[in-house]
């Protein structure tokens, strides 16, 4: 049996897009891979659009926590094949990895307007989970 592939989400807050890459990836790769997100400046919250985003389509995370780098494994990151960063208006955390880096440069959906938040939500949802 071969290992799992180790996937860690990185944006800044740690609230909004690399939470729903997280919950996306474990929906799609469940077993095949181990993921994680974390924020370089984490809010401590998980924007409620990201949970009400991916329950619209079976997704729960409203368990999922706002993470540092700093809060994840040692282990995990020791394993690292993928960084993927999700940053588009602002600088994105950098990791001294030799993990492959992939960059989506996803327009942050918590940074709109509260009525335009829904639609913000599920197209960065769904953007992520074209290119998942």
């Amino acid at each position: 049996m071969s290992k799992p592939v180790h996937i860690l989400f990185l944006c800044v807050a740690n609230s909004a897009r690399s939470q729903l890459a997280e919950g996306l990836a474990k929906n799609i790769f469940g077993s095949t891979a181990k993921i994680e997100s974390a924020g370089s400046e984490p809010s401590g919250v998980v924007q409620p659009w990201a949970v009400k985003s991916l329950s619209e389509i079976g997704i729960d995370i409203g368990l999922n926590k706002s993470k540092s780098t700093n809060d994840i494994a040692l282990g995990f990151y020791a394993n690292l094949d993928f960084v993927i960063t999700l940053c588009a208006e602002e600088v994105c955390p950098v990791l001294p990895t030799k993990a492959k880096r992939l960059h989506w440069p996803i327009k942050d959906p918590a940074g709109v307007s509260e009525d335009k938040k829904p639609d913000a939500f599920r197209a960065a949802r769904e953007e992520i989970n074209d290119k998942l």
